[in-house]
Formats: C-alpha cells, sequence, structure tokens
C-alpha cells in the first residue's frame, strides 16, 4: 500500500484513499482493515496523535469515496492542520460523476443541512431534518456533460458529513451509484461505487510553504473520464 503516499515529510503524510477503504474504526468497531490500522503498523508513534482512536487523521473521507487525505504525523502538525480546517483555508477539490445533464456550468448551493427526521443515518437540506442546521456551502463547476450525466468540480466551502452528495440532490442531480441518497438509481458508467474522488488538497505546512497534493484517478474513475 506504499503506492498510497502522495507526499510525505517529516510531520505530515498526504494519501491516496482507496474507495472501501474505511478510515477509522466506526463507532469502537473494526470493520476489516482501516486506514488507521495501515497508518499504526507503519507510523507506531502516530497512535497518540491526535483524538483517540484517530492516528493523526484531521478530516475523514467517507468509506465509498477515494483520494487525497491529509493525516499529522506530530501533535504540533495535528494542531496546525486541524486549525485551518477550521478556519476553512484548506483547499479541498472534489470530482463526482452525477446522475442528469446539470442546467448551469457553474453555481454555489449555500443549503444548511441537519439530520433526517426518519433516519439520523441520513442528512438533509434544511426543511426536511430536525435538530439544529449547519451551515453548508458548495461551489461546483461543470467539467463535462453528455445527455444522461455530468462530471463536475466540487469545492467544498464547509465541511458537513455528507454535504457534497446532499447538495448535488438537492440540486436534482445525485451522485452515481449513490446507494444512500440515490437508492432507486442503477449504477452507471462502470461504477459499483460512489462515484466521488477527493482529487486534492492544498494547505499550509509548518514551515509556512503552502503545497497543493493532486490524487490520481483510480482504475474506475480514470476508464469514465476517458470513456465520458
Amino acid at each position: 500500500m506504499n503506492r498510497l503516499v502522495l507526499y510525505e515529510d517529516t510531520d505530515v503524510l498526504v494519501l491516496n484513499k482507496p474507495a472501501g477503504l474505511l478510515v477509522h474504526p466506526d463507532e469502537g468497531r473494526t470493520l476489516g482493515t482501516t486506514l488507521v490500522d495501515w497508518l499504526v503498523e507503519r507510523y507506531p508513534t502516530i497512535v497518540d496523535v491526535g483524538e483517540r482512536f484517530r492516528a493523526g487523521i484531521v478530516h475523514r473521507l467517507d468509506r465509498e469515496t477515494s483520494g487525497a487525505i491529509v493525516v499529522a504525523k506530530t501533535p504540533p502538525a495535528f494542531a496546525f492542520l486541524k486549525k485551518q480546517f477550521q478556519d476553512r483555508s484548506v483547499e479541498k477539490v472534489y470530482h463526482a460523476f452525477v446522475y442528469g445533464r446539470v442546467k448551469n456550468d457553474e453555481g454555489v448551493i449555500n443549503r444548511p443541512l441537519a439530520r433526517n427526521t426518519r433516519n439520523p443515518a441520513v442528512w438533509s437540506a434544511v426543511g426536511a431534518g430536525k435538530g439544529r442546521a449547519r451551515e453548508a456551502v458548495t461551489a461546483y463547476k461543470v467539467l463535462a456533460r453528455t445527455h444522461d450525466f455530468s462530471l463536475v468540480e466540487l469545492r467544498p466551502r464547509t465541511g458537513r458529513t455528507h454535504q457534497l452528495r446532499v447538495h448535488m440532490k438537492t440540486l436534482g442531480y445525485p451522485v452515481v451509484c449513490d446507494k444512500l441518497y440515490a437508492p432507486k438509481r442503477e449504477g452507471a458508467l462502470g461504477f459499483s461505487r460512489l462515484a466521488l474522488h477527493a482529487r486534492s488538497l492544498a494547505f499550509i505546512l509548518l514551515s509556512g510553504k503552502r503545497i497543493k497534493i493532486e490524487a490520481p484517478y483510480p482504475p474506475d474513475f480514470a476508464r469514465a473520464v476517458e470513456n465520458f
């Protein structure tokens, strides 16, 4: 799995997470191998970095989402990166295939999210949820279209759970093969998992240097792009 490492220095790792790999144990249960297991095996001292059982992981990706994820190797790096995420100064770029021909070339979705009233595992745009609504803003741009599908670039300005998936569904263009938010849609474009890839991350290192790391497409995404 060493090919997963996109960038490494004494403080930080950026990895290209495969789709299907759980980032950390879910509610205390390890569902097979997780990214945390991989990290602790190769970097034993990272086990005490950051939050408990998170092994330096500063943010997360859904299990089916592939792509760039940053990990702090030291406590100072964790605090430094965490603040950048809290300040929303980390530039996150995702690529996704969605159902439908997106009408506008670009736009901004500003729809707060709340947990769904019927299923707390699902998030909904305000109006269908309960509890405290959380601000959620996503900028999008269409990269390519066919009659039935679109390839879009998504730039979340906030970091809410399932934000990109819910926002695209709110527009009427759910992510391809999203079994949670588009359960009645058939898989398409060769995907058997969520067609969402964390394409790049840009942030500041402890040295003060700003870097941008791009995660290559995995095979399923690369094939879909090539044939689109």
